[in-house]
This record gives structure tokens, C-alpha cells and sequence, in this order.
């Protein structure tokens, strides 16, 4: 139990952290009721701050309020979510590109640290795991490449494309296995400093994620 009810500074700002970081991690699934009493009694809240925090949260696009039945989390569409990528694939392209011309020593350094777990592993099984360090690698180029604008739009965009699915996917629109070596790319690239290929090769992995959810979306419309 997580005690906030003496900390009434900035409250519903805390509880729209805690709350987004349990979507994040998936404690909270798409489609899921969020349960109101539950949370505020395991908060040691109030209802008046965990409405405030998800009144920001329906804001962000993340729940969705429905009459008479209260708060869920937001369940996306392949429809809206191929809308959604082919955002990511020109605003995290962008991203990439400014952040191989602005990295730093120090970053490059955590940069090399992304996915070392999982390079040598022929089959990666670990759904997960990787899903974690996807989304860690992503947030972090967003975080060097990024401006203040542009990056809240790219970690809302983040979140909903690690929550929209259910289990067992973790979020992942393909497999590990398809996307490591894209991944290892992008970062040679980055660490490289080599901003036209950083941009190209991020905007190549959205255009294969994009393309399998198209295929996916077309094959739901002829059923």
C-alpha cells in the first residue's frame, strides 16, 4: 500500500504518475475498468484526486470515460493504431536524426547498454523483458533527440502503443526476433553520429510495424 493522503502537494499529479506507470507496466490493460475504490483505498487517497488524475489521463487519450460505468483504460483499434505509427514513424524518425547530432559521450555510453541481454539469444522468448527495453530504447532517444513538444507528443504516442494489446505480445507489434537487429542498427547509427542513417533506419522499423498492422487490419475487414 502506497500511503499519499498526508502529501498534498501537486496529489492528482502523483496518482496520474502512479496510474500511468501501472498502464505502462501493464497492471492496468486495455479495455480494463479502473478500479476507482480499490486504487484510492490502496493509495490511502481520496476519490477527488484519483478523478482529477484520470480526468488527465482521458486527456492524454490513455482512459476513457464511460457514462454510468465509470473509467477505462482506452482499448486502441488496429485502425487507430496504424494512424498512430505512422505518426511515430516521421516524428521518432526526426528524433533520431537530432539525437545522432547531439549525443553525448556519456549518453553514448548508456546507448550501448540497450539490449545486450538479448544480442546473442537465437530465439528471444523473453516477451517481456524486451518489450521493457523497446520501450526504454525508444524513450531514451526521444529524451536526446527530442524537444519539449515534440517529446510529449512521442512518450504519449510510446504508451499507447505498448498498452493497446493484450497478453501474451507485451505490446510488441512483431516479435523480438524481427527486431533486434533493427534495433542494434539504429543504435550504431546514433552512436555513430551518423544522422541521415539514424533517421532512415528508425523510419524503416515503423514502416515493417506498420505494414503488419495494415496486413492485420485488412485480413479483420475481409472476415
Amino acid at each position: 500500500m502506497i500511503n499519499l493522503g498526508a502529501q498534498h502537494e501537486n496529489l492528482d499529479q502523483k496518482v496520474y504518475s502512479i496510474l500511468k506507470d501501472m498502464i505502462i507496466g501493464r497492471k492496468l490493460l486495455p479495455g480494463q475498468k479502473i478500479p476507482q475504490e480499490k486504487l484510492a483505498r490502496d493509495l490511502g487517497i481520496s476519490r477527488t484526486p484519483l478523478i482529477g488524475a484520470l480526468k488527465f489521463l482521458e486527456q492524454d487519450k490513455l482512459v476513457e470515460s464511460v457514462p454510468r460505468k465509470g473509467f477505462f483504460v482506452r482499448l486502441f483499434s488496429k485502425e487507430e493504431m496504424v494512424y498512430i505509427f505512422e505518426l511515430r514513424e516521421v516524428l521518432e524518425g526526426l528524433a533520431a536524426r537530432r539525437a545522432a547530432s547531439k549525443i553525448n559521450d556519456s549518453q553514448i555510453i548508456k546507448l550501448n547498454s540497450f539490449f545486450q541481454h538479448y544480442v546473442k539469444q537465437k530465439n528471444i522468448s523473453d516477451y517481456k523483458g524486451y518489450a521493457r527495453e523497446d520501450r526504454r530504447f525508444h524513450n531514451f532517444v526521444t529524451e536526446v533527440g527530442a524537444k519539449e513538444f515534440l517529446k510529449s507528443i512521442l512518450l504519449t504516442t510510446n504508451i499507447i502503443s505498448f498498452s493497446y494489446q493484450v497478453l501474451p505480445s507485451e505490446g510488441l507489434v512483431r516479435p523480438p526476433n524481427e527486431t533486434i537487429q533493427e534495433h542494434l542498427a539504429m543504435i550504431e547509427a546514433i552512436k555513430g553520429r551518423d544522422s541521415e542513417a539514424a533517421e532512415e533506419l528508425m523510419r524503416q522499423h515503423f514502416k515493417k510495424s506498420l505494414a503488419y498492422l495494415k496486413r492485420e487490419l485488412n485480413g479483420e475487414r475481409k472476415r
